[in-house]
């Protein structure tokens, strides 16, 4: 079986005199695919960005630009307009620390900060998703990898 590139892939070119394997999710089938072009290989990496922050944000300004630059397509997802899904908060929640790590605590809405701060625990993750003006941005993720703030070396090792 062969997985086709669309426009959203990112591809990565290498010499190499062997043959290259890559490997692509397409739904929820998967697919090995080996080629050679003459002496010229072709590797494919697929990539999955999403950034989440906000236009005004000056570090999610520079994550798409890191991205841009590389010719990395992204997806930007404006927290203002439409935040994060519990379930996308919670994976990655669990990939940096926890919820406590995903609260800029040095943001402007002291006073919602404080009331997340004291409110009982099962109670913090909802009073987060309705203001998340309170999470620290840029939140990159590539799949299941993500991270919090402006950080170019974890992504240039990111495949």
């Amino acid at each position: 079986m062969k997985a086709d590139p669309d426009e959203d892939d990112t591809f990565l070119f290498v010499k190499s005199e062997f043959s290259v394997t890559y490997q692509a999710v397409e739904g929820k089938k998967f697919f090995v695919n080996s080629f050679t072009v003459k002496s010229f290989h072709a590797m494919i990496i697929f990539m999955n960005i999403q950034i989440f922050g906000t236009k005004k944000c000056s570090d999610t300004r520079k994550a798409e630009r890191f991205f841009k630059e590389r010719g990395i397509k992204y997806q930007f997802v404006d927290m203002k307009e439409k935040g994060m899904s519990k379930g996308e908060f919670t994976s990655v929640a669990q990939a940096n620390g926890g919820l406590e790590n995903m609260i800029n605590w040095e943001g402007k809405d002291k006073d919602m900060l404080a009331l997340i701060k004291y409110i009982a625990d099962e109670d913090k993750l909802a009073k987060i998703l309705e203001n998340p003006q309170v999470i620290k941005t840029p939140v990159v993720r590539n799949g299941k990898q993500s991270t919090l703030g402006y950080q170019p070396d974890v992504w240039k090792g990111w495949k």
